[in-house]
């Protein structure tokens, strides 16, 4: 319970999550083991669970008000851009769509742990780290230099795999 409690908020006080908008997400496995793909000619190829990483990701338009843009699945994190947009007309329950980011990254890990662990012997073996790292993008700059940051993230693995801080921005 104690853990709980030092742990900060990393989201922005006031802003409403669930608001229209572009939602650039990080999301690293616990102890930064590298499960989701392995780098080689600065090319991200993925494993079998990087595969159902990219799967559930791709696939979260069918559930809920958002589009996906730019993302990569690096080994042992993940980078991606969400487009919330609560204007899309879905023809499914109102309330399920409009979920915030945290309650669609939650689903999101939720959904690939699950998946993940139905192949795995020790199912221990894999989990996500607690929370994840947002940023709101505020303009096509931003948004802009975030893609490019996405796409060159395998050129830059060996110097970031040994030096976690530089995987935000």
């Amino acid at each position: 319970m104690n853990e709980l409690l030092k742990r900060k908020n990393q989201r922005l006080k006031e802003f409403d999550y669930s608001k229209s908008g572009y939602y650039f997400v990080t999301i690293c496995m616990k102890n930064r083991k590298e499960f989701f793909s392995k780098i080689l000619n600065n090319e991200s190829i993925l494993t079998e669970f990087g595969k159902i990483i990219e799967e559930v990701w791709t696939n979260l338009p069918k559930y809920y008000n958002v589009e996906i843009d730019q993302f990569i699945i690096m080994p042992d994190h993940f980078h991606g851009i969400i487009i919330i947009d609560r204007t899309l007309n879905k023809q499914k329950d109102k309330e399920e769509l409009s979920k915030s980011l945290s309650e669609i990254i939650g689903k999101f890990k939720s959904f690939t742990t699950k998946k993940i662990r139905e192949r795995l012997k020790d199912k221990d073996e894999f989990q996500w780290q607690k929370s994840f790292y947002d940023r709101i993008i505020r303009d096509e700059k931003e948004l802009y230099y975030i893609r490019k940051y996405i796409q060159e993230n395998p050129l830059r693995w060996d110097i970031e795999k040994n030096n976690p801080e530089n995987l935000e921005i």
